[in-house]
């Protein structure tokens, strides 16, 4: 990862929350997905900055940032990102999040409308089934007593080098696990919802490829044809790329063009 131009803890909701900022321009801020922190977007990072303000985050408990005595929740999470924005000036931003983040991302937008300009997600669902049967069954095996196995990933070794009580990972896993095995469902916060969104997804992702098509109906997208003069685009759009898995999706060679287009791209929110 590129040297940092600013990097700092603001202290939100009894949280030290740990943040770096890179580039110029408007504000992108990208959010990591479960046990990772912000070095998931490492490659990204250097592709975007030229053209926006980088911010990077790491989300309770992840990272730099310590765990507090409260519970994961997309919604806690979510809170925590648009104080950060307060911290930092910002009265609106873009936020781009990946699996975990990308729930924290999208309940951003739907608690806090007016500071999520734009969304990006990639590889989330809005309801539980939207995940494969298997993946959700591997969610029930995700506990303290899984983090000694997973003591040889590359996971624990980024957590152990870097999170200021590296004696927490069991307690980090223990709150992923707490979090994954909850049943959700936010079909009708998506329905309503009116943030310009760009779905991302692998064909060979974890979630199923007929539920992301469903959640781009869901923001209004696949309803008509868009139009020899694209009148009739959605301002929300999918993305699903050949051969990408949900693990290696943030890192999707096609993912700095896609993302770059969708936010330099200003259309009308259409009526649903």
């Amino acid at each position: 990862m590129t040297t940092a131009s600013n990097s700092g803890y603001a202290r939100v909701n009894g949280l030290e929350l740990y943040y770096e900022s890179q580039g110029a321009g408007e504000p992108l801020i990208l959010l990591h997905g479960g046990l990772g922190a912000l070095e998931m977007f490492s490659d990204l990072i250097p592709l975007l900055a030229p053209m926006r303000q980088v911010i990077v985050v790491d989300l309770q408990g992840h990272g730099r940032t310590a765990d507090i005595d409260r519970p994961f929740s997309f919604d806690s999470m979510a809170d925590d990102v648009v104080e950060l924005m307060t911290h930092l000036g910002m009265g609106s931003a873009d936020v781009m999040g990946y699996s975990l983040g990308g729930g924290v991302a999208l309940r951003a937008a739907v608690r806090h409308p007016d500071s999520v300009r734009k969304l990006v997600l990639l590889s989330i669902a809005f309801k539980t089934d939207g995940w494969y049967p298997a993946n959700l069954a591997g969610r029930e095996q995700f506990n303290k007593d899984a983090a000694e196995a997973l003591l040889d990933t590359p996971f624990y070794q980024l957590y152990a080098s870097i999170a200021p009580r590296p004696a927490d990972w069991p307690v980090l896993v223990a709150k992923m696990g707490e979090l994954a095995q909850q049943p959700y469902d936010w079909s009708k916060d998506v329905a309503a919802l009116t943030t310009p969104t760009l779905l991302v997804f692998g064909d060979a992702d974890s979630v199923r490829p007929a539920h992301a098509v469903e959640f781009f109906e869901l923001l209004g997208g696949g309803k008509r044809d868009g139009g020899w003069d694209g009148s009739g685009v959605s301002s929300s759009q999918i993305a699903i790329f050949p051969g990408v898995t949900h693990y290696n999706v943030f890192s999707s060679p096609g993912l700095p063009r896609a993302v770059t287009f969708f936010l330099d791209t200003h259309r009308p929110t259409p009526a649903r």
